[in-house]
């Protein structure tokens, strides 16, 4: 039998997309579900035949790792007394709100000798990790553009009344997804801008180390007939655009599950997984540094001092 993997959450993305993962997975055995509200919880175990559980201790003492489909803030908690239990992590993103939380969360599974993945939906998609490497090994890029205009929140789609998403935004619900495919290629940041925009659009600047500079445009709320998504990389070697992703959510999730099993199998020492929890800490560094300049309407340095 496969590396036994608990789910913890019980929302519209556990039930539709790591729920259905992980019960169709051959290499991996669906062991149980834990939620916060204990009908929708024997609800989803149900639907799937594994346990139900009323503690999510429980839940994890008795499994190898555990998928989080969580709230950020409830999932940084819940990943981190994982880690601690010695269990293996397959994260959503963001895996935090800080950068404090998120790094005890890597330092946690670094001392452990853990595995770590982290579900940036588009870098399952064979296609998209296959032009990122070759447009990182091209170099010469002088910047991107990265466009992602959702209506999740203008419509009746199932993520309009999740209330992390009204108070926090694009920023932070597709802003993972927009810098899992800038940074592979532009390279580290160093600064951000941020201004807001109509219907809650975060643009952001970023200054990249050796001097390239990437913007984003990111919201949940652009109407319908306004959506977009796009990514432009531009330089010396020209123009490149990045592909769509050819995996929907389930199979891109199930290979984020293969991911992590062979993480887990190469054991304490081995390359950490390019969406692993260091690079999910990255990814919350920008965006904590893009609220902070929001907040301040300046541009911030990432890792400059808050005095």
């Amino acid at each position: 039998m496969g590396l036994r993997i608990g789910l913890l959450g019980t929302g519209y993305w556990a039930r539709e997309t790591q729920g259905a993962a992980l019960a169709a997975h051959p290499g991996a055995e669906f062991a149980g579900v834990w939620g916060r509200d204990a009908e929708r919880t024997r609800a989803l175990a149900d639907r799937y035949g594994v346990a139900a559980y009323s503690d999510s201790d429980a839940l994890i003492a008795d499994v190898d790792a555990v998928a989080i489909a969580l709230p950020p803030d409830v999932q940084a908690e819940a990943a981190l007394r994982a880690a601690r239990a010695g269990r293996h992590l397959l994260l959503d993103k963001p895996v935090a709100f800080t950068t404090e939380a998120s790094g005890a969360i890597a330092a946690e599974t670094g001392r452990r000798g853990l595995a770590s993945v982290v579900f940036f939906t588009m870098r399952f998609s064979p296609g998209v990790e296959a032009f990122l490497r070759e447009t990182a090994a091209a170099g010469s890029w002088d910047g991107a553009q990265g466009v992602m205009l959702a209506s999740a929140l203008s419509t009746d789609s199932p993520f309009a009344a999740s209330p992390w998403r009204r108070e926090r935004g694009g920023l932070w619900d597709i802003g993972p997804h927009a810098l899992s495919v800038l940074l592979p290629v532009m390279g580290p940041v160093e600064e951000v801008t941020a201004v807001a925009g109509p219907r809650t659009t975060t643009h952001l600047l970023l200054g990249h180390r050796g001097g390239s500079v990437s913007s984003l445009a990111l919201t949940l709320e652009a109407p319908p007939e306004g959506a977009r998504k796009e990514f432009l990389y531009h330089g010396a070697s020209g123009v490149a655009r990045l592909p769509e992703a050819e995996l929907g959510p389930v199979p891109a999730f199930s290979a984020a599950i293969d991911r992590l099993l062979a993480a887990a199998a190469q054991g304490a020492g081995a390359p950490a997984d390019p969406c692993g929890i260091g690079f999910g800490h990255e990814v919350v560094a920008v965006l904590e540094a893009a609220a902070l300049a929001l907040e301040r309407r300046a541009t911030v340095r990432l890792g400059a001092s808050e005095d």
